[in-house]
């Protein structure tokens, strides 16, 4: 058992760290029993000197210490055999939920999707802590966030909960911002750690500010530098200032003071940020990385969990150990292999994709050639991915589809209110765009397959479809103008209008379209913007045989400057599938016998009388509805 003695009379020469640890593991608990001793951890003495067990407490002073009914810490204590000298600093502890005064709100406090280490999280009766890391569970191989206990959980959560991307301080929007449900959390000895099951989100494992993905754990040694990147203070360097600490936290009712293991960083002096905090309420759940070689590694140095009380001038950070939480929580930094590669995403009816025969007539996808089939992204056996009423072949190299079929029951049609965008969590998310890249721009999310289009049947399946067509899968970037439902635009009308004026045997409709990916398309935000858009709207008339109108849209002239944008009318062409194919290097020829252009012998609603289209053409403009042909 360990003594204590108020002199120094054996060398401290030989102490180990192993066995300071062994020591705080042993007694640390029994110091913190002290009511005025806040933590207890091992350091190096007034900051430069020999290697010390360091005492944290609430107040110094003779008569405070009285009034408490604690006791003088000695000048050394005797671990195994030999004498350690302390060393006393006044500094209390709490958890870093705590949010500070509004700042302007960046990227770090708004919905994002794909989710990511680096931006607000929270439980729904919490405020707002940091997503630490995107793990897996070692069981499942699921997707899971890393976070704090008093983040993910709190005093009144339990397992199963929904989990909030942003944190309700952030954004109170519940069922917009759902990320995932409460799978583990832990508080104690081992400590303040949460895991919450991604769902509804895509994912990306890169710390966003600092863009690694973290593979590897440390067990960080003193002086050690370290970074992390939270909702509150973004980007903070730090150094290790004192480790296998001790700390005494108190989280409220009912959890009380609890016992947690860590170490302590201090400001980095070569980098101190100008306010000099390098955490603040509302970074809880930050990862450290270690910092080497002037950037962040990939190395998981700890888990960020409380920092300094209100009037304490000495800044530093407390961070879990990631050894103590990965046991506690069983998860693994890296997929593991016997993971299956396919997510499943719930739903009231199968995700069947498109319908070839839904109008009674084959209406096959465009073909592929073999640069195109090598640039979709594959799903189980297929190069489209199905959806509910829909279905979409993704390009990998654009991360936006190269076209979206999809079915159109008019006869059952159901009105739904808009949904929230997502990342399809089945898809990695490195092949779809996110919100960032609509941020402060006059860009829209722009519907491929429109949701009012596949939003029919039974109300849940129609439901389903109606979520299903805000995967960002399903977006592509468009000016705002193009299917803003305020400004009516014949493009998003075409479908309304063949329902309305063409000879159709039911009221249905197959329809494919997508974006004309072209080599001058506008780079934005890592992003190839397109310049043109087509859809081709094909139907069975009254006399049972297949027609198919095919147009595009181009927004050339509305791409000159994304940050303000010209203002220029869009135009719409009708053309021949021939020429549709040239346009988009797809391959119609399947459905070329349905061609009303090409074929005028199956036009039943020529242009109007009015109308200044040269129908021998197989491109004509059209300005208005007169002008098209069905």
């Amino acid at each position: 058992m360990a003594k204590t003695t108020g002199g120094r009379s054996k060398s401290t020469e030989q102490i180990s760290e192993e066995a300071l640890r062994r020591h705080i593991r042993a007694k640390g608990a029994d110091y913190l029993q002290d009511p005025n001793i806040t933590s207890v951890g091992i350091g190096l003495k007034n900051g430069s000197g020999p290697i010390c067990l360091q005492f944290t407490v609430g107040t110094k002073g003779d008569s405070a210490i009285e009034s408490l009914g604690s006791r003088r810490i000695p000048e050394a204590i005797e671990v195994e055999g030999q004498m350690v000298p302390t060393d006393v600093l006044q500094r209390a502890y709490r958890p870093s939920f705590e949010i500070v005064a509004e700042e302007q709100l960046d990227l770090r406090r708004q919905r994002i999707d794909p989710i990511r280490p680096g931006v607000s999280i929270a439980h729904t009766a919490e405020t707002a802590g940091t997503l630490g890391l995107i793990v897996f569970d070692r069981a499942t191989g699921a997707p899971c966030v890393l976070s704090n206990w008093h983040v993910l959980n709190g005093n009144v959560g339990k397992i199963g909960d929904t989990i909030v991307q942003p944190g309700p301080y952030d954004d109170n929007n519940i069922t917009l911002n759902v990320a995932g449900t409460l799978l583990r959390s832990h508080l104690g000895a081992a400590g303040d750690c949460a895991l919450s099951k991604v769902q509804q989100r895509g994912y990306d494992r890169s710390v966003f500010a600092l863009d690694v993905v973290p593979a590897r754990m440390a067990r960080v040694a003193l002086g050690d530098k370290v970074i992390k990147s939270g909702r509150t203070t973004a980007v903070t360097r730090g150094v290790v200032r004192r480790i296998d600490v001790m700390a005494k936290i108190n989280y409220g009712i009912p959890a009380g003071e609890q016992a947690i293991g860590c170490f302590e960083i201090g400001p980095d002096p070569q980098d101190v940020p100008a306010d000099g905090e390098i955490s603040k309420g509302g970074d809880s759940g930050s990862a450290w990385l270690i910092f080497d070689k002037g950037k962040a590694t990939d190395i998981f140095a700890g888990l960020h969990f409380a920092g300094e009380t209100d009037g304490t001038s000495d800044e530093h950070a407390l961070a879990c150990y990631p050894a103590s939480i990965q046991k506690k929580l069983d998860f693994v930094l890296k997929p593991p292999p016997t993971a299956s590669s396919i997510v499943q995403i719930e739903g009231v009816v199968a995700r069947r994709g498109y319908d070839v025969g839904f109008l009674g007539a084959a209406v096959p996808e465009p073909g592929l050639s073999a640069a195109q089939k090598r640039d979709a992204v594959n799903f189980e056996q297929g190069q489209t991915i199905p959806y509910t009423h829909f279905s979409v072949c993704l390009s990998a190299k654009r991360r936006m589809a190269r076209y979206v079929a999809w079915n159109i029951d008019g006869s059952r049609l159901v009105a739904l209110p808009r949904r929230g965008f997502s990342i399809d969590p089945r898809i990695d998310a490195k092949y779809q765009f996110g919100d960032a890249l609509y941020v402060e721009n006059r860009v829209d999310r722009g519907h491929i397959a429109r949701r009012a289009d596949v939003c029919w049947g039974p109300v849940p399946e129609a439901e389903q479809a109606n979520r299903d067509s805000f995967y960002f899968t399903n977006i592509a970037p468009q000016h705002e103008r193009f299917n803003q439902s305020s400004r009516k635009g014949l493009w998003g009308e075409l479908e309304n209008l063949v329902f309305d004026q063409a000879d159709l045997k039911d009221l249905k409709l197959s329809v494919i379209g997508g974006p004309v990916f072209g080599t001058e398309d506008i780079e934005y935000r890592d992003a190839l913007i397109p310049r043109s858009f087509w859809k081709m709207i094909a139907y069975l008339g009254n006399d049972d045989r297949l027609r198919g109108a095919a147009f595009i849209l181009s927004q050339e002239k509305l791409l000159n400057d994304l940050e303000s944008l010209d203002l220029d009318p869009f135009r719409i062409y009708q053309v021949s599938l021939a020429e549709l194919a040239r346009k988009t290097e797809l391959n119609f020829d399947l459905l070329s016998g349905a061609d009303v252009i090409s074929r005028p012998e199956l036009v039943t609603r020529p242009v109007g009388p009015e109308s200044l289209v040269d129908t021998t053409k197989a491109v004509t403009e059209i300005r208005s509805e007169r002008d098209i042909r069905l």
